[in-house]
């Protein structure tokens, strides 16, 4: 069986991915995409491309664009319909090949439920678990209320006592019908100090099955990973061989083949581990196991397609170092990771020190509602776990980026924070140091910053200009007032007045000395007081986004003449990003509480519950149920208590 044309049904950084490898092998490949991808990168990288009129789950529409391109075999990649064993079946009676494993094996294992009666007949522990809500306390609390199918944190609910339980489960089994097409949720008991680490799994259609050690996924947030590792600081040989004979022990009870992945949770107290789960497909943090073992996951999942042998034993693997992956996310950290939105006006991995960058978008690309909001995975490899975290730290402070609120600062913050450097990864990792969740920069950094960021706009300024474009900027033939730039950083203003020397210098705020030594659209070189740098500067209508040693700074530009507009109405409840709104539970006239759940929004597939800021009444409503609603937009507006209603006896 020889494949020539792969179609991957799937889009983003896992579509470029699995073409990276599939072209190197010398096969095409094809791409679908939807209206809203259409300027997306990994349809311009593919052979060819077909429009889906559909989305991503249509099975059918897929199908059609392989057989009208002339592919002989599909990649579902991850996510979408990548464990749909309708899907897998649909593709082989097409006459397609599947790169994956057996529809059986991902009908059960792709139902949580089954998989863990599976684990438990190979003798796998398990934790316990129950799919009536109605026995939690058999269960017992803390527990989590998890979807039955899919993955991705969708669907999962952290229960901490049993009045929580009953939303819980009616939000859980809202997300999972509407990611995964199935309601069905589950209850299992939660381990709060634990460690996530899962064993990578390849199997042939031969019978040869081996593992390539594990990789430790404990730093989440929202029950998502953002941080993964291979190997784990916590595992020992003794346990790594104990959960790859077990992870192995399932595996050939299912008869597995391809690329897989075995989820467990690990007490870190006691090191017992237990069985979470099997993904029967690739894995987003699969590229950290390949940069410690040397072996491509995608070649090898196109190999076992077509039959062939893996061609290797369990002796044969070896580790090589440490690797460490950081999912980049369009979200914000200091507002409970929402997800953002808005343009890449800046995106520029830079090339020391040297990583491996899987992404899906460019400078240009559009971060919208409709998908997931990872921008990209950013991995490192060194011959120490320090090393691996500290390049990629730098690679990540390198990175010049804007337009979009993003978890960069806080991926820093945590890489180079002591507990994760001594590998205390437990889940509750984010919980217990709470690390930066943004860029904090020192008062002098954000003047030197400010001073870029005012001389790079004069700079600019000067090569727009119409007429006297020969003159420096911020000269005089008189004694005038100096040239002033208004910013805004963090809600601070700042004023930066400068004035044009005779030597071609300018003196900055009055004392400060600052020579340019070069200027672009998109740098500046800079000597402010004797201390040179050069910074990576973009600039937009509103924003300047500066690059300083530890990230990106943005400054807000401020007019001289502001127009007036519309304000916030006072104790308005607004969107943090958009969405449609799922539930409306209050009404004019309600009497609220702190903390009160008053609005529950649906963005990217998941909850978010909009909270009363503080005791009142609602005193308007501005949407209804069902509605979309932009970013910003207000959705109440609530009185306290002492204002515009009197309380009711």
């Amino acid at each position: 069986m020889i494949i020539t044309n792969l179609l991957v049904a799937n889009r983003g950084e896992i579509a470029r991915r699995v073409f990276r490898t599939a072209q190197s092998m010398g096969i095409r490949c094809t791409a679908v995409y939807v209206d809203s991808d259409s300027d997306a990168p990994f349809v311009a990288e593919a052979n060819k491309a077909v429009r889906l009129e559909n989305d991503y789950l249509d099975g059918a529409g897929i199908i059609e664009a392989a057989m009208a391109t002339g592919a002989d075999a599909i990649h579902p990649g991850y996510g979408f319909l990548a464990e749909n064993a309708e899907f897998a079946t649909a593709v082989q009676e097409a006459g397609l090949t599947w790169v994956g494993p057996t529809a059986t094996v991902i009908s059960t294992m792709g139902d949580k439920l089954k998989a863990k009666a599976a684990a438990a007949h190979a003798g796998v522990p398990i934790l316990p678990s129950s799919d009536d809500p109605s026995v939690a306390d058999g269960v017992g609390f803390p527990l989590l209320v998890k979807a039955a199918a899919g993955g991705g944190g969708k669907g999962m609910h952290l229960v901490e006592e049993p009045s929580q339980l009953a939303e819980a489960v009616a939000s859980a089994q809202r997300e999972a019908a509407g990611a995964f097409g199935d309601a069905r949720v589950f209850l299992e008991r939660w381990l709060p100090r634990s460690r996530h680490v899962e064993i990578q799994i390849l199997g042939d259609s031969h019978g040869n099955l081996i593992h390539l050690g594990e990789r430790e996924c404990s730093i989440q947030r929202r029950h998502q990973k953002i941080i993964e590792e291979s190997p784990s600081p916590a595992v020992d040989d003794d346990l790594r061989n104990a959960m790859g004979s077990a992870a192995l022990s399932l595996a050939s009870g299912i008869d597995y083949s391809s690329a897989g992945t075995v989820e467990f949770l690990v007490n870190d107290d006691t090191g017992e581990f237990f069985f979470l789960e099997v993904n029967t497909r690739l894995q987003v943090e699969h590229p950290v196991t390949e940069e410690v073992t040397g072996i491509d996951l995608v070649r090898e999942q196109i190999r076992i397609a077509t039959g062939e042998f893996l061609g290797y034993s369990q002796d044969d693997v070896r580790f090589n170092g440490y690797s460490i992956e950081a999912r980049l996310y369009a979200e914000d950290p200091s507002a409970g990771f929402l997800p953002a939105t808005g343009t890449l006006v800046a995106f520029e991995p830079a090339s020391v020190p040297k990583v491996r960058w899987d992404s899906g978008v460019e400078l240009g690309s559009c971060i919208g509602v409709e998908f997931d909001p990872m921008l990209a995975k950013v991995v490192s490899h060194g011959p120490t776990r320090s090393e691996a975290a500290g390049r990629l730290a730098l690679a990540l402070e390198n990175l010049h980026i804007g337009g979009v609120a993003t978890n960069r600062d806080f991926l820093v913050s945590t890489l180079r924070h002591p507990g994760y450097l001594s590998g205390d990864t437990t889940t509750d990792f984010i919980d217990r140091y709470s690390p930066a969740p943004a860029l904090v920069l020192s008062d002098d950094e954000v003047t030197r910053a400010a001073i870029a960021a005012a001389m790079w706009t004069q700079g600019r300024n000067r090569s727009e200009a119409m007429v006297l474009e020969g003159i420096p900027s911020g000269w005089r033939n008189a004694r005038l007032p100096e040239q002033v730039v208004m910013l805004n950083h963090q809600d601070t203003p700042i004023e930066v007045s400068y004035s044009s020397q005779r030597d071609g210098s300018f003196r900055v705020n009055g004392v400060t000395e600052v020579l340019v030594h070069r200027w672009s659209l998109d740098e500046i070189e800079l000597e402010i007081d004797g201390h040179r740098s050069t910074n990576r500067v973009t600039g937009t209508d509103d924003y300047v986004f500066v690059q300083v040693a530890a990230g990106t700074t943005v400054f807000e530009t401020v007019s001289r003449f502001v127009v007036p507009g519309a304000e916030e109405p006072t104790g308005g409840l607004t969107a943090p990003m958009p969405g449609v709104v799922l539930e409306l539970r209050v009404a004019l006239g309600d009497a609220v509480t702190t903390g009160q759940t008053l609005v529950v929004l649906e963005a990217m597939k998941m909850e978010h519950h909009m909270k009363a800021p503080f005791d009142g009444h609602v005193a308007e409503v501005l949407v209804s149920s069902g509605q979309q609603i932009d970013s910003g937009a207000v959705l109440l507006v609530i009185d306290p208590l002492d204002e515009g209603f009197a309380t009711t006896p």
